[in-house]
């Protein structure tokens, strides 16, 4: 016995020592059971009591264990988002020893998400009552609010316009742009000429589209004359108000609506053309135009053109009985049309051409010369437009550049030893915020650049005069 006590003994040992690190093994698992075991028994309970308290008609008890089992349920949801690199390294780390912002950011990621989900579904509600009470606006004599059917523009503008859009007012539209959305809803019954915020937070500029707006934005069959060639023109033309005008060539309109505009109700623009898909283009675009004008102003659009698809080539009935105090030709081949135009036009008056490239306009005079036509070449001319960038001068930060003045020697030396004197005042007191100076008029320096976006080569005009030889 004496010989096997030892042995006993170390037998007892290790039996224990197993015993434990199967204990520690095990451990978990068994917590890992009890839990579990002690969620279903949970989640039986609440259904139970849900249950009962069903069958007997009392909901008074009923709700606590169901919003105790949301806000776990919302707890455990909370716990499974995976943490970010900041929450990681912030988590391991005293109090003490964060941040304010960091400190800040972990006491919202304790926050009950109740709170949030409230939050959220009362966002809503405030601003539809924003909305809702919006005070009515007040105008001055002669100006109205836009409404639905009106032509607007919209422009993102920054230090140049980087977006710009014609648009019409319509019920349940939204005007979408890189920059975000504007519900059209939103823009009925505001002023013209300002910003309206986007769903991004942009602001927008919104604006009534005038006729050179319109003129350059609205659908388009051909090329239009633009609005410094047609401005042109009409100077040439000398159109006032009241004058019988010849348009050939209607185009997409641009034109018509110009002389419609010169002539006033009591003149008549006659716009022949020759395309079915041009003649039908010109004409929606002149009544669409009118429909704008109408609601903007609540007056009427002088309805003064008459549309007609035909060859001016051969259209002699058409212009039979009609005297014309000026003609406006658009076309490829106008030498062709003159002979049939010249005996309607007034002596005196003025026929001017709109031609695309030098070589037409060759063509044209070459035509006249044959033709021996009482017209007179009095000008072939190009209008160009240069746009031009002019701005204060910017830093690199975005503050204004300054003028800076010559410094004498003398101004100088002064100049440094008060400098000396106030570093060494700002070492011995403390730093104080000054307040930045606006610069006074004249100080600033001004830049002033060809813009980059320029308007190339449109057409040649010719100023035709008929004369009496």
């Amino acid at each position: 016995m004496a010989v096997h006590a030892p042995f006993r003994l170390l037998l007892v040992r290790r039996l224990v020592s197993i015993c434990t690190s199967s204990q520690r093994r095990s451990g978990p698992k068994d917590g890992l059971v009890k839990l579990s075991t002690s969620g279903r028994q949970t989640r039986t309970f609440s259904t139970a009591a849900v249950k009962r308290n069903d069958n007997e008609g009392d909901t008074s008890d009923s709700s606590p264990p169901s919003t105790e089992l949301t806000f776990r349920q919302a707890l455990l949801s909370k716990r499974r988002r995976p943490l970010s690199p900041l929450e990681r390294v912030s988590g391991l780390l005293p109090r003490d020893a964060l941040s304010p912002e960091v400190t800040q950011l972990r006491e919202q990621n304790q926050t009950e998400p109740g709170e949030d989900a409230n939050t959220r579904a009362e966002e809503p509600n405030t601003s539809a009552c924003h909305q809702e009470e919006r005070p009515p606006l007040s105008t001055l004599p002669g100006e109205s609010l836009l409404t639905f059917g009106e032509l607007l523009v919209a422009e993102c503008r920054r230090r140049r316009v980087e977006f710009r859009k014609m648009f019409q007012l319509q019920a349940g539209g939204r005007l979408q742009s890189s920059w975000g959305i504007v519900l059209h809803e939103d823009m009925v019954g505001q002023h013209a000429g300002r910003f309206l915020k986007t769903s991004m937070g942009v602001s927008i500029f919104i604006r009534r589209a005038s006729l050179e707006d319109y003129v350059l934005y609205m659908k388009r069959g051909p090329a239009i004359a633009y609005p410094k060639d047609a401005a042109t023109m009409l100077m040439m033309m000398d159109v006032t108000e009241g004058d019988s005008v010849l348009e050939s060539g209607s185009g997409s309109g641009a034109m018509s609506l110009f002389l419609s505009r010169a002539v006033g109700s009591k003149g008549s623009v006659l716009s022949v053309e020759i395309r079915e898909d041009h003649h039908r283009r010109a004409a929606l675009n002149y009544q669409r135009w009118r429909s704008s004008w109408r609601l903007r102003r609540g007056e009427e659009w002088p309805d003064n053109v008459q549309f007609h698809r035909a060859d001016l080539g051969a259209a002699s009935p058409l212009l039979a009985g009609r005297g014309l105090h000026a003609v406006a030709l658009d076309m490829i081949n106008p030498q062709l049309v003159l002979p049939n135009v010249v005996p309607h036009l007034h002596p005196g008056a003025v026929c001017a051409v709109y031609l695309a490239n030098i070589t037409q306009v060759i063509d044209l005079l070459e035509g006249l010369r044959c033709s021996a036509l009482p017209l007179l070449c009095e000008r072939i001319i190009e209008v160009p437009v240069r746009v031009w960038a002019v701005g204060p001068a910017l830093q690199k930060d975005g503050r204004y550049c300054t003028r800076m003045a010559p410094i004498p020697d003398a101004d100088l030396r002064r100049g440094d030893e008060a400098s000396d004197d106030t570093s060494r005042e700002e070492t011995t007191t403390e730093e104080v915020p000054v307040p930045v100076p606006v610069p006074a008029f004249g100080s600033i320096p001004y830049t002033a650049r060809p813009h980059c976006d320029q308007m190339s080569h449109t057409a040649f005009l010719v100023k035709l005069r008929k004369c009496v030889r």
